[in-house]
C-alpha cells in the first residue's frame, strides 16, 4: 500500500467520523467540506475538531491558509496536500 493510499484511508476515517454528525451531509461525495455543517458552516475552520483530528493523525500543523485550501478539496486532493505538508511529496 502506497503512502498516498495509507493517507487517504486515515483521512477517510476522519471524514466519516465528522460527516456523520450532520444529517444534511449524509450523501458523502468525498468533499472535505462535508466534515462541517453545510447548512450552517462555521465562520472559522482552522482549529476545529476535524482539523485537530487531521493534525494529530498526521503529526502536522494546519495554518489558516492550508485549512481554507483543504476545506475546498476532495479527499484525494487533500491526501496529496497532507503528504506535501509532511514533506513526503
Amino acid at each position: 500500500m502506497s503512502e498516498l493510499e495509507k493517507t487517504f484511508d486515515i483521512l477517510y476515517g476522519i471524514y466519516n467520523k465528522h460527516r456523520r454528525q450532520y444529517p444534511e451531509n449524509s450523501r458523502g461525495s468525498e468533499q472535505m467540506c462535508l466534515m462541517w455543517s453545510t447548512a450552517d458552516p462555521p465562520d472559522e475552520i482552522e482549529g476545529t475538531e476535524p482539523f485537530n483530528d487531521i493534525e494529530e493523525a498526521f503529526n502536522i500543523a494546519i495554518d489558516d491558509e492550508d485549512a481554507l485550501e483543504l476545506y475546498d478539496m476532495t479527499l484525494k486532493e487533500a491526501s496529496i496536500r497532507i503528504l506535501e505538508i509532511q514533506g513526503v511529496m
